[in-house]
């Protein structure tokens, strides 16, 4: 089974991320380029640090190899959106990335950009699918490794630089250096220690990193920077007395920040002080984009400078399409993903990072104040968040009640409008709402719930758990 979600194709090792699929999807791709006539532009493959991620991009690239397409393979684990860069920088058609992203350790996956380093979309998907379904003569193809370098179709390449030199160009490092500041950072096991060290250390900052060290079990935890996950981060931001601690998911592409007080900022509050930060300090104009599973705080915050702020279905290529079609300055998610207008067209943990460090450098501030001055002038708004794992019965059963035959629970709150364009989502009138999915990337089923007090978040997500029949 081969089927790709919200963020590329994601199976356990062992099961559906095996060699034998790896090779086929590759093979589909080979068989659309050439369908297309983009082969000669070639393909450029990365990894990262999960078990296998390394042979996997090896074995795609001796697939290629055999089908007479020239590959680059970044022969050191990189972060995702370098590979991203590297697609949009170098005019590729296509590029692939071997990474399950923040999945569990017993995922891999593959992630598929398009032209511009974009990911691919649901119709690129679907096509990637189709030629899937029509490679049959197995096993598929292949070219021996080493005869496929000494014949220039499989080339290694390491290009970090030129991806760090388009962050160092595009955020104000003389701020920085003047600033003096001191950043924890937690790699989460992953690839992001160098790319962000060498960043930050450029301009003057004093870096402390913990959980540096390749492995392939990120240290027993979930390799994505949450609450739960980041508590040793915490106690060094505070036992050091650091300006801030960066995390970031297992390749970098979502982060996690903890405030100078040892609290754990939500990615919504990131996003919202990114936005703030370049709308009213840097003098940026322009709408911002948010999935439908993210604060609405970024409404409040747009319509306050006279913009609007776009909302679609989860997935990032739905935020960087509309981000592209209305020249938003920031899109993200709620999960801890943003990219930012002028840089790549996809999430990047790498350039956040040091876009929040430029933020404390030329404010001044705190990040706790910068908080607090958005609170004072836009109110708070809490968010309840729960997952659930099902059987494939109780999936269909809750798809047909609650998506098809569109029944939901009563509620103590006047219902302003319902939308199904991912899941089920009710916009409320005090101006809360509840989301109710299926997650793209895992077996679980998500709601989200944002509100003007806690209880009142915590109570609704309740009231459709019991409806659901849901246990945490």
């Amino acid at each position: 089974m081969i089927k790709f979600g919200t963020g590329g194709f994601r199976a356990v090792i062992g099961e559906d991320f095996t060699k034998e699929n790896i090779q086929i999807l590759s093979k589909a791709l080979c068989d659309k380029m050439k369908k297309e006539g983009v082969e000669n532009t070639g393909m450029v493959i990365g990894y990262d640090r999960r078990f296998l991620s390394k042979e996997a991009m090896q074995w795609a690239a001796m697939v290629f190899a055999a089908e007479g397409i020239h590959t680059k393979l970044i022969n050191k684990s990189v972060p995702t959106p370098l590979v991203m860069f590297y697609v949009m920088k170098h005019d590729y058609q296509y590029g692939m990335m071997i990474t399950a992203s923040h999945n569990p350790a017993i995922y891999n996956g593959v992630k598929v950009f398009t032209y511009g380093g974009r990911d691919a979309d649901e119709k690129q998907t679907m096509e990637i699918e189709q030629f899937i379904n029509e490679v049959t003569d197995l096993p598929v193809n292949e070219m021996d490794y080493q005869k496929a370098l000494e014949a220039g179709l499989i080339e290694e390449i390491y290009p970090l630089n030129e991806y760090l030199d388009s962050i160092i160009a595009a955020v104000d490092m003389e701020a920085i250096r003047e600033a003096g500041l001191r950043v924890a950072l937690d790699p989460m096991y992953g690839v992001s220690e160098t790319s962000i060290k060498t960043v930050l250390m450029t301009a003057r900052c004093e870096v402390e990193t913990i959980h540096e060290r390749h492995d392939t079990l990120f240290g027993g935890k979930l390799p994505a920077p949450t609450a739960d996950t980041l508590r040793a981060l915490q106690n060094y931001v505070l036992d050091r007395k650091c300006d801030m601690g960066i995390a970031t998911d297992g390749d970098a592409d979502r982060i996690g920040v903890i405030d100078e007080k040892g609290n754990f900022l939500h990615p919504n509050d990131i996003l919202v002080l990114l936005y703030y930060y370049l709308m009213k300090y840097k003098g940026w104009h322009g709408p911002v984009v948010r999935n439908i599973c993210t604060t609405h705080m970024l409404d409040r915050v747009a319509e306050s400078f006279g913009e609007k702020c776009y909302e679609v279905p989860v997935g990032f290529k739905h935020i960087s399409a509309k981000m592209y079609a209305t020249d938003a300055v920031i899109g993200g998610e709620s999960s801890g993903g943003l990219t930012v207008r002028g840089h790549i067209k996809g999430k990047d943990g790498v350039y956040a990072s040091a876009l929040l460090v430029e933020m404390l450098a030329v404010t001044g501030k705190k990040l706790s104040a910068i908080m607090e001055e958005i609170h004072a002038q836009y109110g708070k708004l809490a968010l309840e968040e729960r997952d659930y794992r099902f059987s494939q019965e109780k999936k269909e059963a809750i798809q047909k009640h609650l998506l098809e035959e569109k029944k939901l629970p009563e509620i103590p709150y006047e219902v302003e409008q319902i939308s199904y364009l991912d899941g089920v989502k009710l916009y409320l009138k005090n101006g809360g709402w509840i989301s109710v999915r299926f997650s793209g990337t895992e077996p679980l089923l998500r709601i989200f719930c944002e509100m003007p007090e806690a209880e009142d978040a915590k109570q609704l997500c309740e009231i459709f758990e019991d409806y659901l029949l849901l246990k945490k």
